[in-house]
């Protein structure tokens, strides 16, 4: 693509990927890199082209990058966003940049939020559902989050949502305590749960990711987040606000004593009901709510509980509701061991692999190929992103405003000509867990459509995120218990 008309299907490698995918235009930037747009000419599907730049410029970032692609790696499912290829570096010993080829989403759940004040009750039981679904399975996997957000939630216009974004995940082992330590918590405030406010070493489980739910779906009901804290102290004050003060018995669960001295101090605050925040609400959806945004973890369902609470009725189907086993502990080993920046290269070239069979089979036969340079395309790729991003600089064609900490490919509006038709939530579920759906009526089963497409997708851009998070920082509303304690 250095010219108009060249063409731009010849990049990559020889090795069948030279012709595989026609890139369009950038469609996202950010201190990760750049993405692209790009069509699979094997299949005829829309993608992502995602470049991660300097990947090994900080050990700690490059480790980030390693956990997500396993991880995205391991856990397939619908409702989680799916690696479908990484290109082959030049070399195995000094690539420093990466190019990930995702699915093609077309918003996130907070752009849907944004843009759509009349979300029908089917919408929020529908969302509600994926989220819960997702999440059991991630859970059964053994695997922690940590970051939920709606951000961090995919969305389509036909209503399906994909969890993204899973640079700050970890995975517990069953020969380790239920409650982990981690030390590099940091994810944002107003989703966060009561037992990590304040705290960066608190001790937690997967009940943290349930909690997130519970906020999420409540911006949903509402268009606003529930908690939006301006400090830890503040959104300590807010929950309390809303839920009451917590009882003696969970004040006394909580790990760190200046938490507890706090929250033991505190006026006393009796619960708002829940018909009263959230009027002309279901009954039955504010009960699971109530439910999963409970102080005390303890108190909290797990997802497939959640699934079988009377509000999914004749939407859950254990069926469709796929688990996993839990992630072997061998795919983590490097978790316990202090990685260097050649160690972490190998282990992500490793990973490269995963999607090049052939390579795969020689790397394990043991063949060092450490110096051969494969006839690979990547550098004319790279200066085809440098060509994109000067059309774009020039102002010949605007590339869209990324949204803010997002992870993986995101929206895209859909022109009048190419809305697809509005299915229904059982459609819906249907079609994203491999059954054939006998209609695509938008009415059937449902009082009135899910949703307008043309409204559902209000956004301008496909954005792309730090899910492979690169640029390690630590933004202003992530405070230390330290700094908690001197606000309060």
């Amino acid at each position: 693509m250095a010219k108009k008309g060249t063409d731009k299907g010849a990049f990559f490698t020889e090795y069948g990927e030279a012709t595989r995918y026609q890139v369009g235009e950038v469609v996202g930037k950010g201190s990760y890199g750049v993405v692209a747009s790009a069509v699979d000419t094997h299949t005829g599907e829309p993608v992502a082209i995602k470049k991660i730049d300097d990947v090994f410029e900080h050990v700690a970032d490059a480790t980030r990058i390693l956990r997500e692609i396993k991880l995205l790696r391991l856990l397939r499912h619908p409702d989680i966003v799916q690696i479908k290829h990484i290109m082959l570096p030049p070399s195995r010993r000094e690539f420093r940049d990466i190019y990930i080829i995702f699915e093609l989403m077309e918003s996130d759940l907070h752009q849907v939020i944004k843009a759509n004040d009349d979300l029908s009750p089917e919408n929020h039981q529908f969302f509600f559902y994926q989220l819960l679904r997702g999440m059991k399975y991630i859970h059964a996997a053994n695997v922690f989050h940590r970051d939920l957000k709606p951000k961090n939630i995919l969305a389509n216009a036909d209503c399906k949502l994909k969890i993204c974004d899973f640079g700050l995940a970890r995975v517990s082992f069953n020969d380790t305590p239920s409650a982990i330590f981690w030390t590099d918590y940091v994810a944002t405030r107003w989703y966060r749960a009561p037992e990590l406010c304040g705290s960066f070493f608190s001790k937690y489980t997967p009940a943290i990711d349930i909690w997130s739910i519970g906020c999420i779906f409540a911006e949903m009901l509402t268009g606003r987040p529930l908690f939006p804290g301006k400090n830890v102290v503040h959104q300590l004050d807010l929950m309390t606000d809303l839920l009451g003060t917590p009882s003696a018995e969970s004040i006394s669960r909580i790990r760190n004593e200046k938490a507890r001295r706090y929250l033991g101090n505190m006026k006393k605050k009796h619960p708002i009901p829940f018909s009263q925040k959230f009027p002309g609400v279901d009954p039955m959806a504010l009960h699971l709510l109530e439910r999963l945004l409970a102080f005390d973890p303890t108190d909290r369902p797990t997802a497939a509980e959640a699934l079988a609470d009377p509000y999914f009725t004749g939407l859950a189907n254990s069926e469709l509701e796929p688990t996993t086993q839990p992630i072997s502990r061998l795919e983590f080993e490097f978790e316990r061991r202090k990685l260097a920046r050649e160690d972490v290269r190998e282990l992500i070239y490793r990973e490269i692999l995963e999607y090049h069979p052939q390579m795969l089979h020689e790397y394990l036969r043991g063949g060092d190929q450490a110096n051969f340079l494969y006839p690979s395309g990547v550098d004319r790729f790279k200066r085809q992103f440098v060509h994109l991003e000067e059309i774009g600089a020039k102002g010949e064609k605007t590339s869209p405003q990324l949204r803010q900490h997002a992870s993986l490919p995101r929206e895209r509006v859909i022109g009048s000509s190419d809305e697809p038709e509005k299915p229904n939530a059982d459609y819906c579920i249907k079609l994203h867990v491999g059954e054939v759906p006998g209609h695509t009526s938008v009415t059937d089963g449902l009082n009135k459509p899910l949703l307008n497409t043309r409204n559902f997708l209000k956004s301008e851009s496909i954005g792309a995120s730090k899910c492979i998070v690169v640029k390690e920082k630590r933004e202003k509303d992530e405070e230390s218990m330290s700094d908690y304690m001197h606000e309060a």
